[in-house]
Order: C-alpha cells, then structure tokens, then sequence
C-alpha cells in the first residue's frame, strides 16, 4: 500500500502561499497565495496562458514551483491519494482497449497497492460511482465508443471511487453541447454534499458566475478571488483580459455593484 499522509483537521484543505512556476525561464505563475476549504466550489478563469492548467498540475504534484509553498491539510500534495486531477479530454488516448468500468477501478489503485487485486468492496465502489454519474449501464462499454459528456462523467466517477476530497477539473465542459454540459454542471454542483470540494477550470464567464461559489481570475498573477459580483467588474476583467476583452453580444456578467451589465467579449480559454 502507499504510506498513508495524515490531515491536520484544523489546516485547510488547500493552502497556497507565494507560488511561482517558471517555464523556459519565463513565468507562468507569479506570487499566486490563497486557500481553500472542504466544500468549496472555484471557477478557474483567465485568458490562455494564465497558468490554469499549471496550477491544477502543481496542486496535483505533477509539477514543481519554482517558488513558494503548497498544502493539502498541512502536508505536501505528491502522495495525497485524496487529490484528482483530471485533465482535458484532448490529452487521453480514447482508443486504448480498455472499458468504462476499467477505468473508474484506477480511481481504486492507490487504495490497492502497487500489487494488489480488486476485491469486491473495490467493484462495488466502482459500481456506486458509475451510478452517481448515470453510467451504469455503460460498465462495459469500450470508452472509445463514449460521447464528450459520458467520457467527462467517466472521470469524475474515477475520482469519486478514488474516494477524492480535492478534485481539479481542467475545462471539463470544453467542446460539449449544452445538454452535457448542463449534467457536468448538475453533478458538480452534487459533490459537495458528498465531502468533494472542486476546482475547475474554464472559459466561460457567465458559467462559472452562475455555477460556482467563488471565482478566481487569474492571468499568472491572481486578480481577484471571490464571489461573482466581487470579481467580475469591468476593471478586474481588464485587468486580466486587456485588450482582448471583445465580444459575444447579450452575455451577462455580474459587475462589482453586484447588477448585471451587458458586456461585449469573446469566449477566451
């Protein structure tokens, strides 16, 4: 079995003090500090190149800082089997031979040991995720033969069988139709009330204002954490978007007055 990482109850689920990463000796993340608690829901957002996907990867402890500190419950995040990162779909290999069952038992794997067997505790896990994200009755389907929304659920019930208290979604809704995305969003929404706090990131505004908590802007630094009507003023949006701040006509985004304003932007990842 793995060794076991104790939490320290009174430390927050996640604490991140002065993070900086650096690629090729440029910076894509700058000083970011904040820290969450157990239950939160945080939208993500930020133009591409802000650095979302490498803090996620951080978070996850597939990826060294340069500089600065990362906590999960007080300890280090390398072997926190409680932490689920889960990438975008474009980087999975969607034609290896394996089912949708198969999958979701790999959330098992840290529980079993570098050579242990399932037993049927594990299968019936896997079974109690698959029915919390309605694929049961596509156990074992190949997962080249699944949708974008059933391949999304098929990640979130592998995170849930890992038993994950901290789960980072990676534009989990990208490339979806509306249906699908409105279900990923319905079951985020759920996890909570089963002790998953989530992070997720995204390039919808008016999504993550409608669907989540708190919401940070990040551009490598972060400017701003909070609620909708706290970070999506105009002047926080600059600030991270700069003159790429243009338009899809009739989106809502919440301003710092807390009323909705028409703004003219485009969709940026």
């Amino acid at each position: 079995m793995y060794p076991h990482i104790s939490h320290l109850e009174d430390k927050p689920i996640l604490d991140i003090r002065g993070l900086s990463v650096r690629y090729n000796g440029r910076a894509a993340l700058d000083g970011v500090t904040f820290h969450l608690h157990p239950g939160e829901r945080v939208a993500v957002v930020g133009p591409n190149g802000a650095g979302k996907s490498t803090l996620f990867k951080v978070i996850a402890g597939v990826l060294a800082p340069a500089a600065g500190e990362v906590t999960v419950y007080g300890s280090k995040p390398g072997k926190h089997v409680c932490i689920a990162y889960i990438p975008q779909r474009s980087q999975v290999d969607w034609n290896f031979p394996v089912t949708v069952a198969d999958v979701v038992m790999m959330g098992r794997s840290a529980k079993l040991g570098p050579v242990g067997w399932p037993k049927k505790h594990d299968w019936d896990d896997v079974a109690v995720a698959l029915e919390t994200v309605a694929l049961s009755e596509l156990a074992d389907r190949r997962i080249s033969e699944l949708t974008g929304g059933q391949q999304q659920r098929m990640f979130i019930a592998r995170a849930l069988a890992q038993e994950a208290e901290l789960m980072l979604l990676d534009e989990p809704l990208t490339g979806l139709d509306t249906p699908s995305q409105e279900a990923i969003l319905s079951l985020l929404q759920r996890l909570p009330e089963q002790g998953v706090t989530v992070m997720v990131a995204t390039h919808d505004l008016e999504q993550a204002a409608n669907h989540f908590d708190r919401i940070m802007l990040l551009n490598q630094r972060m400017v701003a954490l909070g609620t909708p009507t706290s970070v999506l003023s105009r002047e926080n949006l600059m600030r991270a978007y700069g003159g790429r701040m243009q338009s899809v006509a009739g989106e809502h985004i919440l301003s710092a007055g807390g009323h909705e304003e028409e703004m003219e932007h485009r969709d940026l990842a």
